[in-house]
């Protein structure tokens, strides 16, 4: 990685740029309470642990307190979705250095929205409301992290069991055991249109959602001890998908759209799950869960990344990044459309370099 500067030096470029087009009371979708500010500023926060820079605490705090009243109520958030759960793990940091009650009375709201959210008949968290009986990946990062933290915290194991039985449902319903990735989606009726009618599994292997499957589980056992009983579990999912991941990286260094089509029609490489699995990597090797032979899988996809970005002045720009998306067939996800410097792709950037930072 001679060639390339630190880590933290891109994200802190990449940090000023969004700074710079976004109060940050303005990041949209302005004045929810939703994952796309939540993984953005999570990304933030952890290159501000790194740098110490404070102007990016406050960035992050101006954002909370845009959103949380000073009852602890949250201005505004759609409780039928656990995409809407996820900027809760903002407060924890924010709790730490004000002391003030109304953080912990919006964590309290949100993790009780996770502890009663409706569950498929094995017990699987419905991604949204409006989709009845649905697993789907994204939601062990949306609802896992902020619950796990909470319960050691707050000392409430069932918070831990919680994250764990959901970790492990959706390993159990979306894995295929040929390749070892995850299907993006579980449906328990097997209805819908996507769903395989023997299996209800969705059709292909998405890459951002698969990405978020190692970056939450790892998030997870930052707060999950290492005697609890299904510790190695975890740790066994984490190095099983990564194994499998890695198997189809491409000569870039990047992941595709679809993972394992590398020459598929249309297929094109996607910056934002590759970003995830590179922060999974560097974090697993960190944590001692995954082997440090890896660390040439996550060096290659952060080069082939900072190739593929585009710098305009002072501006970093994070391209190639898919749109959010619900499950599709494989023509679905390779027509969804790109954008630069959303809030998923940038997000992303960030947590890839501040795990990076930390390993190279």
């Amino acid at each position: 990685m001679s060639n390339y500067k630190r880590p933290i030096e891109y994200a802190k470029q990449s940090i000023e740029t969004m700074m710079k087009k976004y109060k940050a009371q303005e990041l949209p979708p302005k004045g929810r309470f939703h994952y796309h500010q939540g993984v953005f500023l999570s990304g933030v926060y952890k290159n501000y642990e790194l740098c110490k820079d404070e102007k990016y605490y406050e960035y992050v705090k101006d954002w909370v307190d845009s959103i949380i009243e000073e009852d602890g109520t949250i201005n505004y958030h759609d409780v039928t979705q656990l995409d809407d759960i996820q900027p809760g793990i903002l407060l924890y940091p924010i709790l730490d250095r004000t002391n003030d009650e109304r953080y912990k009375k919006a964590l309290d709201t949100c993790v009780d929205i996770v502890k009663n959210f409706n569950r498929n008949e094995v017990g699987g968290f419905w991604h949204k409301v409006r989709y009845p009986h649905q697993m789907w990946l994204d939601g062990l990062y949306m609802g896992g992290p902020i619950c796990a933290e909470y319960g050691k915290r707050f000392n409430v194991p069932e918070f831990i069991d919680l994250v764990v039985e959901q970790v492990l449902l959706m390993e159990k319903y979306t894995k295929d055991e040929e390749t070892g990735l995850w299907y993006h989606a579980w449906d328990c009726s097997k209805q819908i249109e996507w769903a395989d009618p023997v299996t209800g599994k969705s059709p292909e292997f998405w890459g951002r959602s698969i990405g978020w499957v190692p970056v939450a589980i790892l998030d997870d056992l930052d707060f999950i001890d290492s005697d609890h009983p299904q510790y190695e579990a975890l740790c066994d999912s984490v190095r099983n998908l990564m194994e499998a991941v890695v198997k189809f990286q491409a000569e870039s260094g990047l992941w595709y759209q679809v993972v394992d089509k590398l020459e598929g029609e249309g297929n094109w490489l996607e910056t934002s799950c590759s970003c995830l699995f590179a922060a999974a990597i560097a974090k697993g090797v960190r944590k001692g869960i995954i082997s440090k032979d890896y660390l040439d899988y996550a060096k290659k996809a952060f080069n082939g990344i900072i190739d593929s970005l585009e710098f305009d002045g002072d501006d970093l720009v994070v391209n190639n990044v898919c749109v959010g998306t619900g499950v599709g067939d494989y023509e679905h996800y390779i027509n969804r459309p790109t954008s630069e410097n959303d809030l998923h792709g940038v997000g992303a950037f960030l947590l890839m370099c501040a795990e990076m930072e930390q390993v190279i």
